[in-house]
């Protein structure tokens, strides 16, 4: 099992920043990758980004040029700066984990973004 924490959300002005972090523990293999997923009230859960373990990235549309994802493996955590938030990017955050040689996922729990005025 993988356990993951986030932390980082809340409540930021249209054009501010906001960092999220998730930590993952428990038993972790490569090749393995970990990501941004977000939610919006009535919407689709969709992919913001994701980082495999040797560093390849992956971005939404909507967040390329603003949004940057990177992971530090020795702490297994992955991070996402966000800047230039708008109020579409509201939406409860969430962390994932995959390993997809072995068919698993784990998620965390997801962090509130707020972007308004």
């Amino acid at each position: 099992q993988v356990q993951l924490v986030e932390s980082g959300g809340g409540l930021v002005q249209p054009g501010g920043s906001l960092r999220l972090s998730c930590a993952a523990s428990g038993r972790i293999f490569s090749p393995n990758t970990m990501g941004w997923y977000r939610q919006a009230p009535g919407k689709r859960r969709e992919l913001v980004a994701t980082v495999t373990d040797v560093g390849s990235t992956n971005y939404a549309d909507s967040v390329k040029g603003r949004f940057t994802i990177s992971r530090d493996n020795a702490k297994n955590t992955v991070y996402l700066q966000m800047n230039r938030l708008k109020p579409e990017d509201t939406a409860v955050y969430s962390c994932s984990y995959r390993e997809f040689l072995n068919n698993y996922e784990s998620w965390g729990q997801g962090t509130q973004v707020t972007v308004s005025s």
